[in-house]
């Protein structure tokens, strides 16, 4: 007959059992771990960018590149087609203002001066033998008025004699008809001499008037040629740096073609270049950051221009110290314009994690695990973004490209 056990060997074996159990359940744990850790992908803190979220402030920018020019630049062109005579500049050399820089060949524009010369001594004897032959018209005619005068005298006293001889019937009514037409016809002859004296005036002064005009005209173009005469003496408009320089001795010249430029010193702006797609964000007025390694120099939009050309727009920036020491003429400087700005808001280091505005997913650290989130980004300015919602200050993000990880929703961190 079997006999009860006894209870220390029943509770032995039950401790034994619930050992055994825990045993299997933590070499289960232990396994499911192992192949967690296996399967799962985990990333090394050390090999991606952390970021910390946090508060502060932020303007967003639009990046362009840009290139410094002169505020102040003038273009010496030539004045006539013609070759040059000589150089006595040399390109990249600082000017004084009125400085001589290259000659002309100007051996044409004085053969064009003599024949001017030529001419306006022409029109100047002209005038003066038209104004002595007007004179002499005029001797003549006052001769010949007298003598009519003296004639009208006679006429009118033999016709006075006639009417009193013809109440006495002394003259025949014939006779005083005759001293009476003759009257009127030395009358008529003497109002003929005086018309044509006005009119032999007019027709000498209209004479005269067109002499002195064509005088006028060839004195004009003797001073415009006397001008370009000058020109041809080609120097500095302003004291600044001669940037360009036709520097070859008996190179042709073209009329209007460029011979010389010259560039204020220690006055610059820049010139900043970047997509047509950003055209309508940007406007006159707006704050710019000039960039060049650690150099930051503020500034303002002073202009957009209109034209677009090959998809690319331009604008013109005033800087607020337009002397700074390093700038210099055609120096590439980054430019960032500021089209928005936002105190205490959430933000992070920019990094390859961002792409642009709006909703996207980031990879938030948290108890060493990187979990996809879906935060909404706003403003930029190429160092760091605004987070308007999805994360909170003190979280960290993995700013670094995560696209490997793109199909995973969480990734450990190994610190």
């Amino acid at each position: 007959m079997d006999q009860a056990l006894n209870p220390d060997i029943i509770a032995r074996r039950k401790r034994k059992t619930a050992l055994a159990i825990a045993a299997l359940l933590a070499t289960l744990c232990a396994a499911a771990w192992g192949i967690n850790r296996a399967v799962s992908p985990s990333v090394d803190a050390a090999g991606v960018m952390l970021a910390e979220v946090r508060v502060g402030n932020i303007a967003n920018t639009i990046n362009a590149s840009g290139i410094v020019i002169p505020v102040h630049e003038e273009f010496v062109s030539s004045p006539i087609q013609t070759r040059v005579a000589k150089v006595n500049a040399k390109l990249g050399q600082q000017v004084q203002a009125n400085e001589l820089l290259l000659e002309l060949d100007n051996r044409t524009i004085l053969l064009a001066i003599d024949a001017i010369k030529e001419q306006l001594a022409q029109q100047e004897n002209r005038i003066l033998a038209l104004t002595l032959e007007m004179e002499q018209k005029r001797k003549q005619l006052i001769s010949a008025i007298e003598l009519l005068e003296l004639d009208l005298e006679a006429t009118r006293v033999k016709l006075g004699r006639y009417q009193t001889l013809r109440k006495a019937g002394g003259v025949s009514a014939e006779d005083l008809l005759t001293a009476e037409l003759n009257v009127k016809r030395n009358e008529i002859q003497l109002r003929q001499q005086h018309e044509q004296i006005a009119d032999s005036k007019r027709v000498t002064s209209s004479n005269i008037e067109g002499a002195r005009l064509q005088k006028n005209i060839l004195q004009k173009q003797l001073l415009q040629q006397q001008e370009l005469l000058a020109q041809t003496q080609v120097r500095a408009p302003f004291a600044g740096m001669l940037t360009w320089l036709l520097a070859d001795e008996g190179a042709s010249v073209a009329t209007g073609q460029l011979v010389a430029k010259v560039s204020e010193l220690n006055n610059y702006k820049v010139e900043a270049s970047l997509s047509d797609f950003h055209a309508r964000a940007l406007g006159a007025g707006q704050k710019v950051l000039v960039e060049q390694g650690n150099v930051k120099l503020d500034g303002v939009v002073q202009t957009v221009l209109p034209e677009i050309q090959n998809g690319t727009v331009k604008l013109l920036v005033t800087l607020a110290q337009p002397n700074h020491a390093m700038l210099r003429n055609k120096l590439r400087v980054e430019v960032n314009i500021v089209t928005e700005q936002k105190k205490n808001t959430l933000l992070a280091d920019y990094g390859p994690a961002f792409n642009g505005r709006g909703p996207q997913d980031v990879f938030v650290v948290r108890d060493g695990v990187a979990r996809k989130t879906t935060l909404d980004i706003g403003a930029s300015d190429g160092k760091s973004v605004e987070i308007l919602s999805g994360a909170r200050a003190g979280d960290r993000l993995i700013i670094s490209d995560t696209s490997r990880y793109k199909e995973r929703d969480s990734v450990r961190v190994a610190q």
